[in-house]
């Protein structure tokens, strides 16, 4: 009997080289973190790409591997991780590379790329194989590039920068996974540029941050004993919610407050169509119906988040509540939209570029000005309704800390660690808000008190020795000299005031809103005040000291409130300067427009508002 040839037959090179890299290609659709964002990756011969090239990736989301270059399989799934992230962390956008911002005459802003593209490149391979460095993923084929670079390296920039200022010679990059020298990363000369207005943006970056996100969860969940087979389902919304927690410390202190509310028949009562929020409850309602991805959840729960940490609900004051939650949209919505988190929804959303880098109170009277246009728009809660429920403020159930103020110290101190951290790009005007809610306000009384210095300047006092001296009874033989005021005439020194004086006016508010314009008064030296009060019919009280202003007061209450007729009686005065100064005080209830000449400015109860916009300041007092 003839004996079996168990002899084996030896594999070719060329085909242990094309396993091995078919099973980095298996290891990375294994890998928690690549395997939800992996592109094309497509086996190429060593004549298409070079036979010292191990992987190109281009900028339309494609990585050829060479098949005749010998990698072991980790070896292969390191190199092919490096392509993934060029793409993933957005080394072919235009916004992340290194440029200018450039402002066109119709407002609209655009990124101009400048660099050199082959340093980019070197920039972006050092920052690579630092973060496949600190994850200690696969098998390294290149040295630790933190020998290169002194300290912390940053992001891809400011490596950049760094190899810019240095003159690095390109020749020392070898931490590619190209031949030395040559890019890796191919469609540099043509950087992607996304139109968040069609919904565009970078799917790998997107896949790639839900994965990272959960992949952190998943490491906490079992550093602390829990199962996570074991757990509840969790919805879209909480999962949203959970990303902002896990993953952007900027909004994770609110997001760890607000709770979650998914209840069908709850948003079909109030008329909820996707979002809104309750912040005195701290609860957000979001519609289950919606078959958002997660992606968009974390757009919805973001915006809702910034109404809350922003105060919106509290800076209304007076204002048209729809239409003041309609120009805090816009603002929010032009913001997500330069962070990049999450995806915009195609629905309920509030964006016009035209409106980009203007405030709530500026994009607020935008809208009063064509009301027909706006009164009636989609928001996230429905058409024609506001997102932002509830009280206008709320108070902690701890009984120390208002609501108010845990919005707002979550949101400074989010935008102080996400900054120390470098945890990525914030619009300017997004950081200027936030800082401005972490300073006190102005009291009003302070803010009018540096109004009245505009127009009268404190007299200055000197000494004389004019009669009558004063003589000290130790010394009578020694003149004394006294202070007096500057010899200006004090006849100038005078103000209008209009006084609404109708019945929806209290006598009381009225007193308080009196009695700091006569303290002001004495302290600027301003002798007399001209006064007229208004109701349905103006009355020409003259002019009297401020102080006596209060005792005047007499709430007629004889119907509607027309000031025009007062104003007209003291601008057409011949008594009265031209430049003098002229102070409203109102409860808003008047007509839809006065005509005033003379500068002045507008004293309103809090809360209240004017029908119109108004050119002139206006302070709103306590009651």
């Amino acid at each position: 009997m003839a004996k079996k040839d168990t002899k084996e037959v030896k594999k070719s090179q060329k085909e242990i080289n094309k396993e091995n890299l078919l099973a980095g290609i298996s290891l990375i659709h294994q890998h928690p973190l690549f395997g939800g964002c992996t592109p094309r990756i497509c086996p190429v011969s060593k004549s298409e790409i070079g036979s010292n090239t191990m992987a190109i990736v281009y900028s339309g989301g494609i990585i050829k591997a060479n098949e005749d270059y010998y990698l072991s399989p980790k070896q292969w799934s390191y190199v092919l991780a490096h392509n993934i992230l060029h793409l993933a962390f957005g080394h072919f956008d235009a916004e992340k590379m290194p440029g200018y911002i450039i402002t066109h005459t119709d407002g609209t802003k655009e990124k101009k790329v400048e660099c050199n593209p082959l340093l980019w490149n070197m920039a972006c391979d050092i920052y690579i194989t630092k973060f496949l460095a600190d994850i200690k993923f696969g098998q390294a084929i290149n040295d630790d590039p933190m020998h290169m670079i002194s300290g912390n390296p940053g992001d891809e920039v400011k490596i950049y920068d760094y190899l810019v200022d240095n003159q690095t010679p390109l020749s020392q990059n070898h931490y590619g996974t190209a031949t030395v020298g040559t890019f890796d990363m191919k469609g540099l000369d043509k950087p992607l540029v996304y139109d968040y207005n069609k919904n565009q943006y970078n799917h790998f970056t997107s896949c790639f941050t839900i994965a990272l996100a959960n992949s952190v969860s998943e490491v906490i969940s079992k550093a602390g004993g829990h199962d996570k087979r074991h757990r509840r389902y969790l919805s879209p919304g909480e999962r949203a919610a959970n990303w902002f927690i896990d993953h952007y410390p900027l909004l994770g202190g609110l997001a760890a407050h607000f709770k979650i509310i998914e209840d069908h028949n709850y948003c079909n009562k109030h008329d909820i169509h996707i979002a809104a929020i309750d912040i005195s409850n701290g609860e957000i309602y979001i519609n289950p119906t919606n078959n958002f991805s997660t992606e968009e959840w974390i757009f919805i729960l973001a915006h809702e988040y910034l109404h809350a940490g922003l105060q919106h609900h509290n800076r209304c004051n007076g204002r048209n509540h729809y239409l003041w939650n309609v120009a805090c949209d816009f603002v929010i919505n032009g913001w997500l939209r330069e962070l990049q988190i999450g995806c915009m929804p195609s629905e309920g959303l509030l964006y016009d570029p035209e409106l980009d880098g203007l405030s709530a109170e500026s994009i607020y009277d935008t809208l009063l000005e064509n009301i027909r246009k706006y009164e009636k728009l989609d928001t996230f809660r429905g058409f024609g309704k506001g997102d932002i429920m509830g009280s206008p403020s709320g108070y902690n159930s701890s009984g120390n800390v208002t609501l108010d103020e845990f919005c707002k110290n979550a949101l400074s101190q989010g935008l102080e660690y996400h900054q120390s951290t470098g945890r990525g790009y914030i619009p300017a005007g997004l950081i200027e808000e936030i800082r401005s809610l972490a300073m006190p306000p102005i009291p009003w009384d302070v803010a009018l008190a540096k109004w009245f210095d505009i127009y009268f300047e404190p007299l200055e006092k000197h000494r004389s020795y004019a009669r009558p001296s004063r003589r000290q009874a130790s010394t009578p033989d020694i003149p004394r000299p006294r202070y007096v005021s500057a010899d200006i005439p004090t006849d100038s020194r005078t103000f209008g005031v209009i006084i609404d004086t109708s019945g929806s006016m209290d006598a009381k508010t009225i007193g308080k809103a009196l009695g700091t314009i006569a303290s002001y008064s004495v302290a600027h030296d301003v002798p007399f005040a001209r006064v007229v009060f208004c109701d349905a019919a103006s009355y020409d009280i003259g002019y009297i000291s401020p102080e006596d202003i209060a005792g005047r007061v007499a709430v007629k209450g004889r119907g509607g409130t027309a000031l025009q007729p007062g104003i007209n009686t003291l601008e057409s005065a011949k008594d009265f300067p031209k430049d003098g100064p002229i102070l409203i005080i109102t409860d808003g209830e008047i007509e839809d427009h006065l005509d005033i000449k003379h500068e002045h400015a507008y004293l309103l109860p809090q809360g209240k508002h004017l029908p119109f916009r108004a050119k002139g300041p206006i302070f709103y007092f306590e009651e």
